[in-house]
């Protein structure tokens, strides 16, 4: 059995690696360490997420620093904030033992002049961002001409990220005759470029296949129509009782939706992204580390950094742009050695991209349907039961209680104290769950535009004081339909147009036929006029003007943005869901979840204009 001792590494590393309880060296650590020892030379490292790198390049790079001298010997590059901290608290644990070791961590969001106070005491590493780093060598913070080792660590990532420029500048103040090592999950020809441009003749060390991805994890997806796609997290949520897990989303604006969503559900959630100030994202990650944050909401940018234990599950809310990114996304679960779980959420049109991500990675995904409620209902209550069985007793602190529990429950019997205390908690479940309806896409045309749909017309706009979102909650009160019933609301100056499905026209009709607003009779019919955008809710803020929301435009009003073409399914009887018994104060770390309002209506009849549009100006004057 090949062990750390067989490497050759020195008695200080070696203790370290004793105590952090490491026994045995991962593949890439195997093949990486003995020949970083053994040999001076470039070298491009290629492995999965979760295999040990930092490991494989930071023991053998401790042990080539000399100790007593104070200038920077080694030069760690990664793409974010977080990766750069994860990485310096590893090297400082592995050099724990190491007299006269000193690693500093330069990043953004942090004060410049502190750090470059810790880097002037004498930092043999430094670990950066490239940014940060930039702007330190631009203010002659830092002194990098006497820099031995140049570890470019996710590199792909850097490229994505367009760091290009500041690498360039970076490597330019080191020595031409230094070291560099480059590792990344993946190699696509952006990082094939940038050996070429950065290293000489490197060795290549490859663990696995090329772009393949972890033995570890199981892929599983899901085939949803694009407006029940926030309906089948929650379900698969609620499917997986036990589930500590990442959701994955492309934009920023799209993060902070889905985890106040969650939040506002029950859930114990949290998002993870750019527009966060690091004391924010520092937070909601010891949240999340201490569990008591359940799913954490992460854009792909934010999440490289995580680097929690026992991760159960990845959920990708939609696939990413790029498939290299799927790699590490699902590397975030199945970690040293663990199995993990990452499931994808599609619709009908992006499953071809499931066979190109099959090809990448060299993994089989398995097509699953999203669980019936009764499914659900089912998972909770059996996670229930376990619960009961794995739950610790005091019985000392408990026992002075007990006479009066017998004399208050005696006279049930045993059969009735189980059913009662279980339904306790899964009463929440069985209620919010019993009538929901399957999900799962039929296929085709992801339900839009189809003949199953109606477009309908509404003489109330924002002349009438109404937006996209408020039009669609007195719908939603008027109709008895559900958000997810309605989508594709239209705000104009002086009439709307909205979709629902065709069987739901006729009762929307009937519902209106005797409602006032304002002292005019409301008209709603089924337009002939048919509805050619595919892309999503479009909505107007007056005039007519259509405002299309799209990409990350950095920082957005999230609370006025809730209701894109994927959030068409607000939830499955939202008003009821079940909230969860948890204390969801820890969960809005780093969340602008506050000022949101309830959004019941009691208003009925000819009283169908001036209350409702009274009490919702006076919410929205709330929210701004």
């Amino acid at each position: 059995m090949v062990t750390f001792e067989s490497f050759g590494l020195n008695e200080a590393v070696l203790k370290g690696i004793k105590d952090l309880g490491f026994e045995q060296p991962s593949p890439i650590q195997e093949k990486v360490i003995p020949y970083i020892l053994e040999n001076r030379t470039d070298m491009v490292g290629l492995a999965q997420t979760g295999t040990g790198k930092t490991a494989a390049f930071g023991l053998p790079m401790i042990q080539q620093i000399d100790t007593e001298s104070r200038t920077t010997q080694a030069l760690v590059l990664s793409p974010t904030r977080e990766l750069c901290l994860q990485i310096t608290s590893e090297l400082k644990l592995y050099a724990a033992n190491v007299r006269g070791m000193n690693i500093v961590a330069v990043y953004g969001g942090a004060n410049i002049q502190a750090q470059a106070k810790d880097v002037k005491r004498g930092a043999q590493i430094i670990v950066a961002t490239p940014g940060r780093l930039n702007d330190m060598i631009r203010r002659k913070l830092v002194d990098l001409s006497n820099v031995d080792i140049s570890i470019l660590d996710e590199a792909d990532e850097m490229l994505n990220m367009g760091f290009v420029e500041e690498i360039d500048t970076i490597l330019a103040e080191t020595p031409a005759t230094k070291q560099t090592w480059l590792f990344s999950a993946t190699m696509p020809k952006e990082v094939e470029n940038i050996s070429k441009k950065y290293m000489t003749d490197p060795f290549r060390i490859t663990v696995g296949n090329k772009n393949e991805g972890a033995s570890t994890v199981t892929h599983n997806y899901y085939v949803v129509n694009q407006r029940d796609r926030y309906l089948a997290l929650k379900r698969l949520v609620d499917a997986h009782p036990e589930i500590y897990g990442v959701v994955f989303c492309r934009t920023k604006a799209e993060t902070q939706m889905v985890a106040e969503r969650l939040i506002e559900d029950g859930y114990n959630a949290a998002s993870l992204h750019g527009d966060l100030s690091q004391t924010q994202r520092d937070s909601v990650m010891k949240a999340y580390r201490t569990r008591q944050i359940q799913i954490l909401v992460a854009t792909d940018v934010a999440a490289r950094g995580i680097d929690v234990k026992d991760i159960t599950h990845v959920i990708n809310y939609n696939l990413p742009d790029e498939i290299e990114i799927y790699n590490h996304r699902s590397g975030r679960t199945g970690r040293a050695g663990k199995t993990g779980v990452s499931l994808s959420i599609v619709t009908p049109r992006d499953q071809h991209r499931i066979k190109s991500i099959e090809r990448i990675i060299k993994k089989k995904f398995i097509k699953l349907e999203v669980p019936t409620g009764m499914e659900v209902c089912e998972s909770q209550l059996f996670s229930l039961v376990k619960k009961v069985q794995d739950v610790d007793v005091d019985e000392e602190q408990i026992a002075q209680y007990l006479p009066k529990v017998y004399e208050e429950l005696g006279g049930m019997t045993r059969d009735e104290l189980i059913v009662r205390f279980i339904s306790i908690e899964f009463n929440r479940f069985l209620d919010y769950y019993k009538n929901a309806r399957d999900i799962n896409a039929s296929g085709g045309r992801d339900g839009r535009g189809s003949a199953n749909l109606k477009r309908m017309f509404i003489n109330l706009g924002t002349y009438d004081g109404f937006e996209w979102n408020t039009l669609k909650d007195y719908l939603k009160d008027k109709t008895g339909l559900s958000r997810d019933d309605l989508s594709k609301v239209d705000v104009m100056g002086k009439f709307s147009f909205f979709t629902v499905l065709a069987e739901n026209a006729p009762q929307v009709v009937e519902a209106f036929k005797f409602i006032e607003f304002d002292g005019r009779t409301i008209s709603v019919e089924i337009s002939d006029k048919p509805d050619k955008n595919t892309g999503g809710d479009r909505r107007s803020s007056g005039g007519g003007r259509d405002r299309r929301r799209g990409g990350d435009r950095g920082k957005s009003n999230f609370r006025g943005d809730r209701d894109r073409g994927d959030r068409g399914g607000r939830s499955e009887g939202r008003s009821d869901r079940p909230k969860r018994s948890s204390d969801r104060s820890d969960s809005r770390s780093g969340n602008s979840s506050d000022g949101r309002y309830d959004r019941k209506s009691s208003d009925k009849g000819r009283d169908g204009g001036s209350s409702f549009k009274k009490k919702f100006a006076s919410k929205r004057s709330d929210r701004s």
